[in-house]
């Protein structure tokens, strides 16, 4: 009975224990990363960035941030911790060890006489025929009355004296920290103990499994149901012209979703005749195309409706539940743009390469719905990245461009007095507004390509050789943030910048190396640097002291603005090939940037087994790789929006000129043709 109390008493003891051992250093661990953060804006402070409301924190935001799941589990840990350790206090206070000599008030090795007399006088005090007291009543028969008899009793005695317990020699026992009913096996709550036991170790895991397949048979990790990769993996063409993209977006299974109600008849054939222009219709046979547009799913042409309205403005004129319906489409849109993006990248062939043309058209469209600019502006060469400016419209665009200013770049590269000047005179621009275009141009971020390439300990690169990219990407802005959101007061939702960089051959309209850029997530970046380093220099043999010098120094150039991309391709069939890498940001028009790349490729002479390919005997000719670290600053990537399939099937063959620039600072330099 003595164990099982005590078994009973460990049990909070051993629950506190395996609460705090993990609760403790992860609660400290967080505090010290709350402390030592950094309270920097990151989002745009324009006046209509302000005006949306979306980075502004009510109390019920700032209490949401503050009373999140994780930080809300941690206080119920600490509560409960608490409520355990006072428990135990006073379990510890209830609970005494049996000491004799201490009960009756003496010093060990003490005399019968001694013995008789304290008994004499506590039983004075706490019998119950001369202490009416309850509470007196159970000591003197539980403790003073126990103790004068063990203590009296020679057996007794002399066990307590040379063991320490008045029954001798105790045993070593073992015991296990779990509550009174739950050991008693034997009674009733046996089968409280098989529930829990069955509950906890079958049926919960049973049922989390059937919860997460059930979820993941219909979702990806990016929360896009896989209804949807189908309908884009069969959709994708590689010739798919950018103002055909949209007709691929809106396929996506979360947009047949949404509820089409009769009442939105009306409104939706206003907006209809609204956007029309912006649809791509063939106006020669406006009647037979508009009878086609409305014979698609309904669900569809509402969603493509929807944007439209974004794209153009059109959203104040939509009623409430067309309002809630597009703030849905926006929601999704970002998830469902990027997985567009990876199913244009998927390799279809077997050299292992996707499609460029169909990326390019996706980021543009991206880049359209968050900023809220038509796809009609990308018609015009340059036009685009004005309309992402607060305070910009069709007449001030046409205003500027008809003075100095004939490009976006040619507006970044002047000096603020010159803005200045010409915004007061031109555009008419108040002193505020004039600031509130000098915050974006701040916001909108410089990027310069840094691009190597070859095998891994060869001077050449052969046919099959498995080749190695190195890609240096360096952000900066004028305002000093690496990391920022976006300037776009029209989209509804916080949207993170995403680079995209590409290695691809324009003239094959193939991509040989894709991967995603982020700049918001420093520790990450470092992280993957840091890998990426290590792993190439233990391919090279490197001495531990030289991977560690280009591990610093790889962590110091993403601590100052830049990040590393970095992947292998398989070396294509003997030849020279006009590579291009190109960084898509999927948030901002007019940043992305090229950079050109020549790449020589010989024929195999090389003995050895490399890579699990046998090779023929021969001699390792020198060279072998002709690189250009030429960087093209452009204002966009060539948009596409004009040409129809035929045309875009017809440059595809004939081979598009490749741009370059000669430094790798970012500087323009003229675009030549390459053979």
């Amino acid at each position: 009975m003595a164990d099982s109390e005590e078994n009973n008493a460990l049990f909070p003891i051993f629950i506190l224990s395996m609460i705090a051992l993990p609760l403790v250093p992860y609660t400290i661990l967080k505090l010290f990363r709350a402390a030592s953060k950094k309270t920097k804006c990151i989002n745009c402070e324009c006046s209509d960035c302000s005006r949306s409301g979306k980075y502004r924190k009510s109390v019920f935001k700032r209490i949401t941030s503050v009373s999140t799941c994780g930080n809300l589990t941690l206080v119920l840990l600490w509560v409960i911790m608490a409520i355990l350790v006072y428990y135990i206090k006073h379990m510890n206070s209830e609970i005494q060890v049996f000491e004799p000599f201490n009960i009756l008030g003496l010093e060990p090795g003490a005399s019968d006489s001694e013995i008789k007399k304290a008994y004499r006088r506590l039983s004075i005090q706490y019998h119950p025929d001369k202490n009416p007291d309850p509470a007196a009543h159970k000591y003197f028969v539980e403790s003073i009355s126990k103790a004068y008899q063990a203590l009296t009793d020679p057996i007794s005695r002399e066990n307590y004296e040379k063991y320490g317990h008045p029954d001798g020699r105790q045993g070593f026992q073992m015991g296990i920290a779990l509550p009174q009913f739950l050991l008693n096996i034997d009674s009733a709550s046996g089968g409280i103990l098989l529930i829990w036991i069955v509950g906890v170790c079958i049926l919960l895991p049973l049922v989390a499994a059937v919860v997460y397949l059930s979820r993941s048979s219909k979702y990806t990790g990016n929360y896009v149901k896989n209804d949807t990769l189908g309908a884009y993996f069969h959709l994708m063409k590689p010739s798919l012209a950018p103002s055909k993209v949209m007709e691929v977006f809106i396929k996506a299974a979360e947009f047949v979703e949404i509820p089409v109600r009769r009442s939105d008849d009306e409104p939706l054939q206003k907006l209809f005749m609204a956007v029309r222009s912006e649809l791509n219709l063939d106006l020669k046979n406006i009647k037979k195309e508009q009878a086609k547009f409305w014979k698609q799913h309904p669900a569809l042409v509402k969603t493509e409706l929807l944007i439209q309205a974004h794209l153009t403005h059109e959203t104040a004129n939509l009623s409430p539940d067309l309002e809630r319906d597009c703030m849905r489409v926006l929601e999704f849109a970002p998830r469902l743009l990027e997985e567009l993006v990876k199913m244009a990248l998927i390799p279809r062939s077997n050299k292992g390469q996707g499609w460029l043309r169909p990326v390019i058209g996706v980021i543009e469209l991206s880049q359209s719905i968050v900023q809220a600019v038509p796809l009609s502006t990308r018609k015009s060469e340059g036009i685009a990245p004005f309309f992402q400016l607060p305070h910009f419209n069709d007449d001030i665009v046409k205003k500027i461009t008809r003075k100095k200013v004939s490009t976006f770049q040619e507006l970044q590269e002047m000096t603020i007095e010159e803005r200045a000047v010409l915004f007061s005179e031109v555009a008419n621009f108040t002193a505020s507004e004039v600031e509130d275009v000098e915050n974006v141009l701040k916001l909108i971020p410089s990027l310069t390509v840094e691009v190597t390439c070859g095998t891994e300990g060869e001077e050449a690169i052969q046919e099959g050789d498995i080749v190695t990219v190195q890609t240096w990407v360096t952000l900066k802005r004028a305002n000093g943030l690496i990391g920022a959101l976006p300037h776009a007061p029209n989209y509804p939702f916080h949207k993170e910048e995403n680079f995209w960089g590409l290695l691809a051959d324009s003239n094959s309209n193939s991509v040989w190396f894709s991967q995603k850029i982020s700049f918001m997530d420093e520790a990450a970046a470092v992280t993957a640097a840091s890998t990426a380093i290590e792993e190439r220099m233990e391919v090279l043999g490197a001495s531990p002291k030289e991977t560690s010098s280009a591990i610093r120094e790889a962590v110091e150039k993403v601590k100052n603005g830049c990040r590393l991309a970095m992947g292998k391709f398989l070396a294509p069939a003997e030849g020279n090939y006009n590579l291009t890498c190109y960084l898509l940001c999927d948030s901002w028009i007019g940043c992305d940037r090229k950079s050109s790349l020549k790449l020589k490729v010989l024929k195999r002479t090389r003995a050895g087994i490399r890579d699990g390919q046998m090779t023929d005997g021969g001699l390792i000719p020198e060279g072998g790789i002709d690189e250009e670290e030429e960087i093209e600053e452009e204002e966009d990537i060539e948009s596409e929006y004009s040409e129809d399939e035929e045309d875009a099937q017809d440059t595809n063959k004939k081979g598009r000129a490749n741009g370059r620039v000669h430094d790798k600072s970012g500087s323009e330099s003229s675009g030549s043709d390459e053979e």
